[in-house]
C-alpha cells in the first residue's frame, strides 16, 4: 500500500507538470477577465486570484512582492492540509513494522494481504492516500494563478527586477532558482530517503526548468517562492516536531 500511494504521488506529479505545460504561454490564447460573464472558474479561482494580486501590487508598489505576499497566502491555505499530510505520513511510519509482518505473513495471498492492510488502518484511522490532498488542492491553485497572470495585462506590462512579467526571464535565473528550489524540496521533505521517489527528485527539477524557461517570469517567481515557502516549512516546524517526538519517545 505504501508503494501504490508513493506511485500515486509521482503520478499526480506527472500529471500535473504535463497538464501546465499544456498551458500555452502565448497570451493571446487566453480571453481577458471579464468578471461579469465569467464561468465557474474564472469567477471562484482566476478572476479573486488576479483581484489579489494587484490588491497587493497597489499596496507594495510592484507585482514581484505582490506574488510574494500571495505565495504566502496560498501556502498559509493550504498548510492544514500540509500538516494533515505529516501526521499521516507520521503514522504510516508507526505503522510500518506491522505492515511488514503482514507483507510477510500473506506474501502468497495478495487479496488477504490488501484485506488486513485496510483493517490496519482502519483500526488506526490512517488514510495511506492523505499525502495526495494537497498536491490535488495545489494543481489547480497553480494553473489558476498561471491564468490569472498570464490573462491580466497589468502584469503582462510590469517589470521586477532585471524582468519584464510577462515574458520569460531572459537570462535563465528564474528557470534555473525554480529547477535548484525543487530539488531542495525533495531534499528537505526526505523524499531523498525514499527509493521510489529518488528519481523524481531529477527528474521534476528538470521538468520545471523546461517549463519556466518558456512560462512568464511572473509564474517562475511564484514556483520559485512557493519552494522556498515549503523548504523553510519542513525546516523550521515539521522537522524540529519530528525531533521532539523521537526524543521523547528514546526518554521512555
Amino acid at each position: 500500500m505504501r508503494r501504490q500511494r508513493q506511485i500515486a504521488i509521482i503520478v499526480l506529479l506527472v500529471f500535473a507538470v504535463a497538464l501546465v505545460a499544456g498551458c500555452s504561454p502565448d497570451p493571446s490564447q487566453y480571453q481577458k477577465l471579464d468578471p461579469e460573464n465569467a464561468g465557474f472558474w474564472d469567477k471562484y479561482l482566476v478572476i479573486p486570484l488576479a483581484d489579489l494580486l494587484d490588491w497587493f501590487k497597489n499596496l507594495l508598489g510592484n507585482y514581484g512582492w505582490s506574488i510574494l505576499v500571495v505565495t504566502f497566502l496560498v501556502r498559509l491555505a493550504v498548510f492544514p492540509l500540509t500538516w494533515k499530510q505529516q501526521q499521516s505520513t507520521k503514522a504510516m511510519q508507526e505503522l510500518q513494522p506491522q505492515l511488514m509482518k503482514i507483507r510477510e505473513k500473506y506474501k502468497t495471498n495478495q487479496q488477504k494481504m490488501q484485506e488486513e492492510t485496510m483493517k490496519l488502518f482502519q483500526k488506526h484511522n490512517v488514510n495511506p492516500m492523505a499525502g495526495c490532498l494537497p498536491l490535488l488542492v495545489q494543481f489547480p491553485i497553480l494553473i489558476a494563478f498561471y491564468q490569472a497572470i498570464i490573462r491580466n495585462e497589468h502584469i503582462a506590462e510590469s517589470s521586477f527586477l532585471y524582468m519584464q512579467l510577462g515574458k520569460p526571464d531572459p537570462y535563465f535565473i528564474l528557470p534555473l532558482l525554480a529547477a535548484f528550489t525543487t530539488y531542495l524540496q525533495f531534499i528537505a521533505t526526505g523524499a531523498g530517503d525514499n527509493p521510489q521517489m529518488k528519481v523524481m527528485i531529477w527528474i521534476m527539477p528538470i521538468m520545471i526548468f523546461f517549463l519556466a524557461y518558456q512560462f512568464p517570469a511572473a509564474l517562475s517567481l511564484y514556483w520559485v517562492y512557493s519552494n522556498i515557502f515549503t523548504i523553510l516549512q519542513y525546516v523550521l516546524i515539521f522537522k524540529p516536531k519530528k525531533g521532539n517526538v523521537t526524543q521523547e519517545g528514546t526518554a521512555r
